[in-house]
């Protein structure tokens, strides 16, 4: 079996460690890649910065992306994912506590698959981040690096 990388942008320790355990629980053992910021988030997926001597050859296979992000917000984060070639087939969920109407709106018309709102109770939020792994890494097919 390929082992499959997630980028997850979240600059919530807290959220970190609630989703990586929700992973975990999940059996989810691929590879998380934590940027917890946006600028961090385009360095990694643009192979700079800190990331320069990173491969563009492996591009996550999904990118969890919150919203209320320092430096640069998710809606600019994905954005400049969908504007990029190489990019924009990858999946992008939108995983934050903003249930605002406004911003589901703005996340798909920016080129979201998915706006999913982290649920307070621990067992919901196991359950929901278990059912998006199994969707977006064992079921969802991108096409390949076109």
């Amino acid at each position: 079996m390929i082992r499959k990388t997630i980028l997850l942008v979240e600059d919530n320790p807290d959220d970190e460690e609630l989703t990586m355990m929700a992973l975990r629980r999940g059996k989810i053992l691929d590879e998380v890649i934590v940027a917890r910021d946006g600028v961090e988030a385009l360095d990694y997926l643009f192979c700079t910065g800190q990331h320069a001597q990173r491969s563009p050859n492996s591009p996550p296979q999904v990118i969890l992306l919150d919203m209320k992000l320092p430096k640069l917000n998710g809606l600019d984060v994905l954005r400049k994912i969908r504007a990029n070639e190489r990019l924009k087939y990858i999946p992008v969920v939108v995983l934050t506590s903003s249930s605002q109407e406004e911003d589901i709106v703005a996340s798909y018309r920016m080129g979201a698959n998915s706006y999913i709102r982290k649920p307070i109770e621990f067992h919901r939020f196991v359950k929901t981040v278990s059912q998006m792994g199994l969707y977006w890494l064992s079921i969802n097919e991108i096409p390949l690096q076109t």
